[in-house]
């Protein structure tokens, strides 16, 4: 690995020169400097960038925390962040924290030690760095945070709760997210909107987490809970595709004995059997989006547009009747 002493031999320069070239800091003359930059090229030098970091006390890198990676849902939302970051000149530090305070706090501190430039948080919604780090919410926003990019949850529950009653739905269980996520209170109070609207016969089921690896139980919960319904609003599609597993497993038809809507749209929705009818939220555009807000907070570019919602759609396909 070239080094930069090496790079100032080369050059014919000290390595305080090569250094001051490298961190733009400091007077290079016009001729050091491109003595510097051609040797840079001819040994293909590539900078420390954690040393340089620590050195400007920042760094060309983004963290984004998110509450659980095995969930497809994230992974579209990252691949947004990471394409807007790249196509900027940034990297992305990932944390997944699988929705554990101590492990959020762990990721923040690492973060930290590399001078981040900026964080994006789809996790607690907590703000947990200091106010001199530019701090976007990714998907869960909240009211006392300055700077956010999210779905619309509200009319994504109303426009559920619409597509269930459409669909015939008489006896429907509605499964409520967990309640400390802004966005999970947001979509049943949606749904509730046009369920009391219709005077619907309705039951909710709480559930407090999103977690991948509880989905399963969760649904067999459901079916132990309630013995008589013929409608499922999920707290998103994992939880969607958990109960007509078990549905199916237990004999019953889909649609036409249970009818089941998800949220999300995420990419096995469409290739499962019945495709599941879903409330499609822009994972990819939230992501890119939100990282646009970011790099454009830490290069002190004007944000118009602090508070960012964009809108569901609902997509039918066979789950409904």
């Amino acid at each position: 690995m070239v080094t930069i002493k090496q790079v100032a031999e080369y050059a014919g320069v000290s390595v305080a020169t090569v250094s001051r070239t490298l961190n733009d800091s400091g007077y290079v003359g016009k001729e050091s400097r491109k003595k510097v930059e051609k040797a840079i090229e001819d040994l293909g030098y590539i900078p420390n960038e954690v040393a340089r970091s620590l050195y400007q006390k920042t760094s060309k890198m983004i963290g984004l925390l998110l509450p659980d990676i095995s969930n497809p849902y994230f992974p579209l939302l990252a691949k947004g962040v990471e394409d807007y970051a790249q196509q900027n000149g940034y990297m992305v530090l990932l944390g997944n924290v699988e929705d554990n305070s101590d492990k959020e706090d762990m990721y923040v501190k690492f973060f930290s030690q590399y001078n981040i430039s900026g964080i994006l948080s789809a996790a607690s919604g907590q703000r947990k760095y200091n106010d001199s780090v530019p701090f976007v919410l990714l998907d869960r926003a909240k009211e006392d945070e300055i700077y956010s990019i999210s779905t619309d949850d509200r009319l994504g529950g109303e426009l559920a709760g619409q597509a269930i009653l459409n669909a015939g739905g008489k006896k429907i269980i509605v499964m409520a997210g967990p309640q400390s996520v802004s966005g999970a209170k947001d979509r049943l109070s949606g749904i509730l909107a046009e369920l009391n609207k219709a005077d619907a016969d309705y039951r909710i089921f709480e559930t407090d987490t999103y977690q991948v690896d509880k989905a399963e139980e969760t649904a067999q919960n459901l079916f132990q809970t309630f013995q008589s319904f013929d409608s499922v609003i999920a707290s998103n599609d994992v939880y969607a595709l958990a109960v007509m597993k078990e549905a199916i497993k237990k004999g019953y038809r889909i649609p036409e004995d249970i009818q089941i809507i998800g949220y999300d749209d995420m990419l096995f929705s469409r290739l499962m059997y019945p495709g599941l009818t879903t409330i499609a939220q822009p994972a990819y555009q939230l992501g890119y989006k939100g990282a646009k807000m970011l790099v454009d907070l830490i290069e002190k570019n004007y944000v118009e547009n602090k508070k960012v919602k964009l809108k569901p759609k609902l997509i039918e396909r066979d789950s409904l009747r």
